[in-house]
């Protein structure tokens, strides 16, 4: 999984580096506007490239660079371990002076330390898998991204490999009430606001129908009067989700978009783990995790994240929640800080840091600096 994201000139993001290598779980805490939903942007941003997003001005805008130095172009390194190979992406965006939109100024694609293909400005060269000789060159316009544009060789290509891997990372930073159970496809791609769970539900159990027992063993745990939830026909090629509840003989339907904040977020833990566990293993970051929820729902909902991704995928999460900071360790839990708007964050492992007295306490008291 990620050993390491780089950012450079990216919004607060300013020679940032974020080593996650030897965890599974994660944890990113820090006062509001200290970088933390920041770093998953900047994950979006890269996991839409994969996804097929190859005009940078759909990627990144001259808003984007830190305190409007667009003299420096803004740059993305991320290293990740699939199957034992290490396999490292860059791309770095300039713009111009007069220019309108930014452009390509550097992309590299590399396994093992060993270039696949590299490009500087308009200028794309491919290289062959054994050695350094040149196979290919051409260009490019330098308003279009690589990376989804290179043809591989087969699914079992490392550029195929890596690509898959990266259009399915889950960058979660889900709105309830956008939420519905309404789809009129399917998908394995969730969009971050969740909004389109109804397509990525159906998508899950038609590709994966044994997901279905995963799903309702996490929901039966959290939801004991659950009996059900099907998928509805409600048109040609639409359908929509109905749960149902059963207690003491009773019985009660309910539409999912009608479910509380909180029981929508459960529906969207299921499916997370049925994914991680059916087509991963996958990257999750997940944007306040802990939001909608009871204090007595939350170390539950974070500790069956972290098990679940303890031995395949990663998971990375964001927190204010006192109930979600204990369920992690000083050995994964990662502090970012900003003195001030005009300053860049910085980020330092907990356990780097000297602490007197209760955790908690000292970040209440905001006592806690890189």
């Amino acid at each position: 999984m990620i050993q390491r994201l780089y950012v450079h000139n990216f919004r607060c993001l300013e020679n940032f580096e974020l080593s996650l290598k030897g965890m599974s779980s994660s944890l990113l805490i820090g006062k509001n506007g200290a970088g933390k939903s920041t770093v998953g942007y900047a994950l979006e941003v890269l996991k839409r490239i994969a996804r097929g997003t190859n005009r940078v001005g759909q990627l990144v805008q001259s808003k984007d660079f830190a305190r409007g130095r667009s003299d420096v172009p803004i740059r993305f390194e991320l290293e990740a371990l699939l199957d034992g190979r290490l396999y490292k992406y860059v791309i770095a965006f300039e713009l111009p002076e007069n220019f309108k939109e930014l452009r390509v100024f550097e992309e590299q694609f590399l396994v093992d330390g060993k270039q696949i293909y590299s490009r500087k400005e308009a200028q794309v060269i491919l290289y062959t898998t054994n050695s350094r000789n040149r196979e290919a060159q051409f260009l490019l316009d330098w308003h279009l991204v690589a990376l989804p544009m290179i043809q591989s060789q087969s699914e079992t290509d490392p550029l195929s490999l890596f690509r898959s891997w990266l259009a399915r990372m889950m960058i979660l930073a889900p709105i309830p009430k956008s939420m519905t159970g309404d789809s009129k496809g399917e998908t394995l791609e969730p969009m971050p606001d969740g909004s389109n769970f109804g397509e990525w539900f159906s998508g899950l159990l038609s590709r994966y129908p044994a997901a279905y027992t995963q799903v309702d063993k996490y929901l039966r745990g959290v939801m004991p009067d659950i009996q059900d939830f099907v998928n509805e026909p409600i048109g040609k090629d639409s359908k929509s989700m109905i749960v149902r509840f059963e207690k003491n003989n009773a019985n009660l339907s309910v539409d999912f978009e009608d479910l509380s904040d909180g029981e929508k977020c459960f529906f969207l833990c299921a499916i997370v783990l049925a994914a991680n566990k059916y087509y991963g293993p996958l990257f999750c970051f997940w944007d306040e995790p802990d939001n909608y929820l009871s204090l007595s729902e939350v170390g539950h909902f974070v500790m069956s994240l972290r098990r679940s991704f303890k031995d395949a995928g990663q998971f990375l999460a964001t927190s204010h929640n006192e109930e979600a900071i204990r369920k992690f360790s000083n050995e994964n839990t990662l502090v970012l800080h900003r003195k001030s708007h005009l300053e860049p964050t910085l980020v330092r492992l907990l356990s780097e840091l000297t602490i007197e007295g209760d955790l908690i306490n000292a970040l209440i008291l905001g006592d806690i600096e890189p």
